[in-house]
């Protein structure tokens, strides 16, 4: 299955996909229906794509006008992959990789906050909710309205409780669902999501 860069500066150019089975590139459509989410307030911001598999997410935020992406990914073939990406479509001036361990890059505090973080981890072993956990655990990564994006099989979702992180929207695409969460204002308020 190509993949390929829907809109942005790089719009059509196609992404290798990493060798075998270890990640699960998403669907074109799944992808322009986040981006088109976002919106215009992709523009000017931080991302941070973790579990980066081939760097799809985090090249199409740089595509459409994030301001920087980190991408996490221990996979060395996966790691690969998305710097071959970034050449294709002449992206890397503006990403950061980083071949590491997600939930110990998690334990640390961050180098910069982040607008977005993507959340897109193997399937069927629950990492999603472990990286939810952590990021509410280390709220450094999570300043309020922070927006933190999941994308799981429909059939991952379990009940989430959180201190720092409350869920606010859910779009299901087939075998693919995109669940948001908010970090919450130091008070409670929905403030910093409306602005």
């Amino acid at each position: 299955m190509p993949i390929r860069v829907i809109a942005g500066s790089a719009k059509g150019r196609r992404l290798k996909l990493v060798p075998g089975s270890t990640t699960r590139p998403v669907m074109d459509r799944v992808k322009e229906a986040l981006f088109s989410i976002l919106g215009q307030k992709i523009v000017g911001a931080a991302f941070l794509d973790l579990f980066a598999g081939t760097g799809s997410v985090g090249i199409e935020a740089l595509s459409r006008g994030a301001s920087s992406v980190l991408f996490v990914e221990i996979d060395r073939l996966a790691v690969r992959t998305i710097q071959e990406n970034l050449e294709v479509t002449k992206l890397g001036e503006r990403a950061v990789i980083r071949r590491a361990d997600v939930f110990h890059l998690l334990r640390q505090p961050p180098a910069q906050p982040f607008d977005y973080i993507y959340v897109a981890p193997p399937q069927y072993r629950s990492l999603w909710l472990q990286t939810l956990q952590a990021l509410d655990k280390n709220p450094a990564w999570i300043p309020p309205g922070t927006v933190v994006i999941v994308q799981i099989d429909p059939s991952e979702e379990l009940p989430v409780t959180l201190a720092h992180l409350e869920a606010y929207d859910q779009r299901r695409y087939g075998k693919t669902l995109l669940w948001f969460f908010v970090a919450r204002a130091a008070h409670g308020s929905d403030e910093a999501q409306e602005s």
